[in-house]
């Protein structure tokens, strides 16, 4: 992959007491150079995280960006992200990336929520892609993906060390730093 092609990380973060979370999208070179940023709140343990994603993606207006990796598929406390509309939306390879081994989600949604907040989690979580796990090195991460070719590749060329692609830590720094500043008082 060249040096230059650019990618999309989406992470988000909030406090545990939080009812908004901080998306963040970061754009990041295979070359590890930060191009742009972009922010949107995401509501926790709603269901609005795809379309504020498909809003950091319209918002940026980055026709230039070759791939989009997302932190994981059940940001803010189990809004779960549709892979397949994203990547409908972006028109991009979407790949997804976590990083600690599970057996799933499922049980987890089905003790959290009820009647209609539940089914709609379990309809959209069980129509994701398969994930499969990918040795970097020491670390190994969970990879799902649509609309790519070999999403491992792509993970790998984002990755120069350590376990998390470079689009998705800078993403994660940044949506801990706007979110911290959000929650300050006086900001």
């Amino acid at each position: 992959m060249k040096s230059g092609a650019r990618a999309l990380g989406v992470a988000e973060s909030y406090a545990p007491d939080a009812e908004r979370s901080t998306l963040a999208g970061a754009v990041v070179r295979a070359d590890r150079v930060v191009d742009d940023f972009c922010f949107r709140p995401v509501t926790v343990g709603g269901a609005d995280v795809t379309e504020a994603a498909i809003d950091l993606w319209e918002s940026l207006d980055r026709p230039d960006v070759r791939y989009v990796l997302v932190a994981g598929v059940a940001l803010a406390w189990y809004n779960v992200l549709d892979l397949g509309r994203l990547h409908d939306a972006v028109e991009r390879p979407v790949v997804a990336v976590s990083f600690e081994a599970s057996g799933g989600l499922e049980a987890a949604i089905e003790r959290e929520f009820a009647g209609d907040a539940r089914d709609a989690r379990l309809t959209a979580y069980r129509a994701l892609p398969e994930r499969h796990a990918l040795d970097l090195g020491d670390d190994t991460v969970y990879v799902r993906s649509v609309g790519c070719d070999d999403p491992d590749a792509v993970v790998r060329a984002y990755t120069p060390e350590g376990g998390r692609p470079e689009p998705l830590r800078v993403a994660r720094e940044a949506a801990r730093a706007a979110d911290d500043y959000r929650r300050t008082p006086d900001a």
